[in-house]
């Protein structure tokens, strides 16, 4: 059996036949329609805007942590971002081989926390420069001792309070390391399957380089994922730099500066300046009826006369002095 027309498909039959057109097309094909696929294993949360905007965030992170781990270890140190990807929580804490440096950090207002990965050659060359050393690394791991986390916990809770400033212009944050981990198997903080973005930074210390890595479960920056643009972010920063503004030309307005008016100026000899007395007259430069010469810090701005303003002795400015003057 043929196929079936539709009413459609027969309406323009008839149209075109009464027109007396020979040459009738019909198409019978139906539009493709777009199919988007959903992989609901590994489902996709995190969108390219929104990787980008960590991508920014940790960018403006990495100078700062770069500057107080040099000034710290007083030594070379370079941070940048590699790369900012999702994946699943099990990927990463499949990726990760004992011993580790994991950084359990409280992301407060937000409800939950983020993991911050330390490369261990990189952990065991900081420990070595904050003992005096020259910042080498080990040829061998080895698990590190009760002082040794002590440290390393210490320098893991100066650089996260640096992630108060790049995150300001998305949402306030309070982060505070909660706990310091060096077995990947007890930092079981999510489901495997929740997904998380994972924002690498390459870290060079002297000649140790390494990784930094920054796990950032879904479900705990759910509620500011709208903000996660770099339209937000550069909008953030254009009137928090506008604001900025603001308050310098204020605290410049209520600046005191101090002012003087110089009568007239002579040299004299140490042996005239010896025998001055009481009554001697010093000739100046200048004429009685010569204007004032009204210095501003160190720059002559103005001339004036000398007068009274309210019983009290005043200079009246008669003229201004150009840049060209």
């Amino acid at each position: 059996m043929g196929d079936i027309l539709s009413q459609s498909e027969i309406d323009a039959l008839l149209n075109a036949l009464s027109s007396g057109e020979d040459n009738v097309m019909i198409n019978n094909e139906e539009e493709e329609k777009k199919v988007r696929i959903y992989n609901f294993a590994r489902p996709s949360k995190f969108g390219k805007e929104q990787l980008r905007t960590l991508e920014v965030i940790f960018e403006n992170y990495s100078r700062l942590v770069a500057s107080f781990l040099t000034g710290y270890l007083r030594t070379a140190t370079q941070i940048e971002v590699a790369n900012a990807e999702q994946l699943t929580y099990n990927e990463f804490s499949n990726s990760l081989l004992n011993p580790v440096i994991l950084g359990i950090v409280d992301f407060s207002p937000m409800k939950g926390s983020i993991i911050v990965d330390l490369s261990a050659n990189v952990g065991y060359a900081i420990i070595d420069r904050v003992l005096g050393g020259s910042g080498d690394t080990l040829k061998k791991t080895r698990e590190f001792t009760e002082i040794e986390k002590i440290l390393l916990s210490r320098i893991l809770t100066q650089s996260i309070s640096y992630l108060v400033e790049p995150w300001e212009n998305v949402c306030h944050v309070s982060p505070r390391l909660d706990k310091l981990e060096t077995n990947s198997q007890f930092a079981q903080i999510m489901s495997p399957n929740e997904m998380i973005a994972l924002v690498t930074l390459s870290i060079k210390l002297g000649e140790v380089e390494g990784l930094i890595n920054f796990c950032i479960p879904h479900l705990v920056i759910e509620p500011i994922m709208d903000k996660l643009n770099t339209k937000h972010w550069f909008a953030g920063n254009e009137a928090e730099s506008s604001n900025f503004r603001n308050q310098v030309e204020a605290k410049l307005e209520t600046a005191k500066i101090p002012i003087s008016a110089v009568v007239g100026r002579t040299t004299i000899t140490v042996d005239e300046f010896i025998g001055l007395q009481v009554g001697d007259v010093i000739t100046l430069d200048s004429y009685v009826n010569s204007d004032f010469k009204i210095k501003v810090g160190n720059l002559i701005k103005f001339y004036g006369k000398p007068g009274i303003s309210h019983g009290k002795n005043a200079i009246q400015i008669t003229s201004l002095i150009g840049k060209e003057d």
